[in-house]
């Protein structure tokens, strides 16, 4: 036997390849490294298990979480109530041990729970088919992009400014190494939707798709239904949504949307730094072969029992690679999980009333800061749960200020556009309470 069985090359083969790259030792690959003065490491010497225990909480206490905080920040991540029996049931060990379903057989659970999650997510979006998720809003715009060109052959898409702007980044960079070019289209400075007649001029032969927010990043909602009337024939609407302001609005895919994604946090899953979060993906049923990700169908056994089956997998894992229109290796799945417990919980009314709840906290703040010195609501047009405000003082400053006081403040979006300077994007949910609100608006206005 080999005396190193799992190591995959033997020291021959070694050799031969740092001769083939014109090294000789594997050591001499690490040469252009800095060399440390100190290499000793700040690490701490041994202790018994309760002491590292006891330390460990009083880092972890330095924390400050958002339960302790009023939270009036969102800008793509949402701090909403979660009820108890979501992760009671999410963390049962059945769920978590569940991963990809390559033997349906063995799967009807988690098979069972996608193809809820898609019907859920159908009916929020208004379009006939949705995948079992992706790996984020980001990505599934990417995606989106990238099934437009695949769709109609034309290899530009079109994004409106005003759609997050991480969101645009990540598109280009899906889109760069497939030779696919991404414009922008500017968003009307008094109004905050889009700009029609920047998109108008825009708008030739070659654009496959066009993207706008549902609501945007300034919170705005869009008018979906002109949009689609002004698109000329075949060029593909896609809507990015926040999914928790789909049970007030009307679903974009009866306003004309092909093709509709979006970050799913909101919907039941925590605000952790950096996520993890997940993608929606939905569309018309025409482009259902085109689809990223894996989508579960419902069928009955021989037996004529229900029975659930992965209906479409486009992974090149599962399939011929030339015949793959995605190569996404997971679908988020225990977050989507979370979803549809948290969707299932809620119900129709649930859902609606946290809607309800986040829309009139957030105009109420609105009404508030329009009678208030210092500061100076940026657009006019229909808001869902957050909306910008310029203020007179420098923002970050106000920030700093309303952090000692355990408050998350606006996000300042001047960050991402500049010419919105001193601009912060106000965001407020059913989670914060109304004295939580009136301690906010005394804070500023003590400050301002």
């Amino acid at each position: 036997m080999h005396k190193n069985p799992y190591i995959p090359h033997s020291e021959k083969d070694i050799k031969e390849m740092l001769k083939q790259i014109g090294v000789s030792s594997i050591d001499d690959l690490f040469s252009d490294l800095p060399k440390q003065k100190n290499s000793s490491l700040n690490i701490p010497d041994s202790s018994d298990e309760y002491s590292v225990f006891r330390n460990l909480n009083t880092l972890a206490g330095r924390n400050t979480s958002l339960n302790d905080m009023a939270v009036f920040r969102g800008g793509g991540i949402y701090y909403h109530l979660i009820p108890s029996v979501v992760y009671a049931l999410a963390t049962r060990h059945e769920f978590l041990t569940a991963y990809t379903p390559y033997q349906a057989e063995v799967s009807q659970g988690t098979l069972q729970l996608l193809f809820e999650f898609q019907t859920m997510i159908s009916e929020l979006t208004g379009l006939e088919v949705a995948n079992s998720s992706m790996y984020d809003g980001a990505s599934a715009l990417a995606e989106a992009a990238l099934m437009s060109v695949k769709i109609t052959g034309k290899r530009k898409v079109l994004l409106a400014e005003s759609v997050h702007p991480e969101y645009r980044d990540v598109t280009k960079t899906y889109c760069y190494g497939q030779d696919i070019e991404v414009g922008a289209f500017a968003y009307d400075k008094e109004s905050g939707q889009v700009d029609p007649k920047d998109l108008e001029s825009m708008l030739n032969d070659e654009i496959s798709a066009v993207a706008v927010g549902y609501p945007n990043f300034f919170g705005v909602v869009e008018d979906l239904k002109a949009l689609k009337e002004a698109l000329p024939k075949g060029v593909l609407l896609i809507a990015v949504v926040n999914p928790m302001a789909l049970p007030i609005l009307e679903a974009p895919g009866k306003l004309g949307a092909d093709v509709v994604v979006g970050e799913g946090q909101p919907l039941g899953n925590l605000p952790n730094m950096g996520g993890p979060g997940f993608g929606l993906f939905a569309a018309r049923k025409e482009f259902i072969r085109k689809m990223p990700g894996r989508i579960i169908g419902e069928t009955v056994d021989q037996d004529n029992n229900t029975a659930y089956a992965m209906i479409l997998q486009t992974r090149e894992q599962h399939i011929r690679r030339d015949k793959a229109t995605s190569n996404i290796c997971s679908n988020q799945a225990f977050n989507a999980l979370v979803a549809s417990i948290y969707m299932s919980v809620m119900g129709k009314e649930g859902l609606v009333e946290v809607s309800r709840r986040c829309f009139d906290r957030a105009h109420y703040i609105h009404d508030r800061t329009k009678t208030m010195d210092g500061l100076h609501p940026v657009f006019t047009g229909p808001f869902f749960h957050e909306f910008v405000v310029r203020f007179d003082d420098a923002l970050d400053r106000i920030n700093d200020g309303l952090l000692e006081q355990k408050i998350l403040g606006p996000l300042n979006i001047s960050n991402f556009y500049p010419e919105l300077e001193n601009c912060g994007l106000i965001c407020t949910t059913e989670a914060v309470p109304y004295e939580d609100i009136e301690f906010f608006m005394a804070r500023l206005e003590e400050m301002l």
